[in-house]
């Protein structure tokens, strides 16, 4: 009887330093997903090395040209690409621009918005036109650097400050800059990771992280997760080793709660998103319109392949709205090749 089960690759691994993060994400996604529904199997992806890891501990070479591959001396066609590579080549648009060639519907979005996503700088000058409030920026680029010089950056964003990879993942590079002789060695260090670094202005008040995701049937923001850190800011330790409390739904009030919804369902909107989408925010209290003391929402930074181990923001929300990730990624499927 012929197998009438799509076949799904989770595609991870990539060229950048969140590789190993994202292969804890792709077991965690093949945990979620429904194998009585799928063949399900996960695709490595490392430079040119692009490979699926089959059951019995081998390894099978994808044929670049269709993305398939052999096993037991057939072909293997996937119909569904699930993308969960933090950085290059999977969250900046170069993976969806091959995708798009050999025509395989994947879950995140298309190529212009990866690009822009993936690079916080463009991304905040993007949707500070639409209204969106952003923390001030500038950008350094490599071999360009004396065109800032350390007083311009303490004179436009002052101290602290920010200095983080522009077009990269958000764990690594990251450095809370407190005086402007920090500011060449953070820089430096952030150029390890991308050619481009922003510096950010430091909004104080209260990191949250929201989930979003459409289909054609209905719009769905989950509950927002509260970051609480003692570190300096929520780094890669905080992250990923456990240094830091999440609290799912966050601890806003019911007004704020709202406005958050409805700012990261409009700006899925805006950009055109696909899949689900995490949009970082920090809530600051300052003047409003009437000079009152309001919730101000400062959107940090929109993640298009957010984490998707069992204990990362997604899934957490998932489970505070009353829902099962297999349910969800089922939907988010089935919305594209039902």
């Amino acid at each position: 009887m012929k197998d009438t089960k799509k076949n799904i690759a989770i595609v991870c691994g990539g060229d950048s330093s969140e590789h190993d993060v994202s292969l804890r994400s792709a077991q965690g996604l093949y945990s979620f997903f429904d194998k009585e529904r799928y063949n399900v199997y996960v695709v490595d992806v490392k430079g040119l090395d692009w490979h699926v890891d089959l059951s019995d501990g081998t390894t099978a070479k994808i044929n670049r040209n269709d993305f398939s591959f052999s096993m037991g001396g057939k072909t293997v066609f996937f119909d569904y690409a699930y993308i969960t590579i933090h950085g290059t080549p999977g969250e900046n648009g170069v993976l969806q621009g091959y995708f798009d060639l050999i025509k395989l519907p994947y879950s995140t979005s298309g190529v212009l918005v990866e690009a822009m996503t993936f690079n916080k700088f463009v991304l905040n000058q993007y949707l500070r036109g639409y209204g969106v409030l952003v923390a001030d920026s500038l950008l350094i680029r490599s071999g360009y650097e004396e065109l800032v010089s350390d007083d311009e950056v303490e004179r436009r964003i002052g101290m602290p400050c920010f200095v983080k990879p522009a077009a990269d993942g958000s764990s690594f590079g990251i450095t809370k800059v407190k005086n402007k002789d920090q500011l060449a060695p953070a820089i430096r260090k952030a150029m390890l990771e991308s050619p481009e670094v922003m510096v950010e202005a430091c909004v104080s008040g209260t990191e949250i992280s929201v989930g979003c995701y459409k289909t054609k049937n209905r719009s769905v923001v989950l509950p927002a997760t509260e970051v609480v850190t003692k570190n300096e800011f929520f780094d890669y330790d905080a992250k990923y080793n456990g240094q830091v409390t999440e609290i799912t739904p966050a601890r806003l009030s019911d007004d704020t709660a709202r406005r958050v919804s409805e700012l990261t369902s409009h700006i899925y909107d805006i950009l055109h998103c696909n899949g689900i989408i995490r949009i970082d925010y920090i809530i600051a209290r300052g003047p409003g319109r009437d000079g009152a003391e309001v919730d101000k929402i400062y959107m940090l930074e929109i993640n298009t392949t957010p984490g998707m181990t069992a204990t990362s923001f997604i899934p957490q929300q998932v489970r505070a709205a009353g829902m099962t990730m297999t349910d969800v990624l089922t939907e988010i499927v089935e919305n594209q090749i039902g």
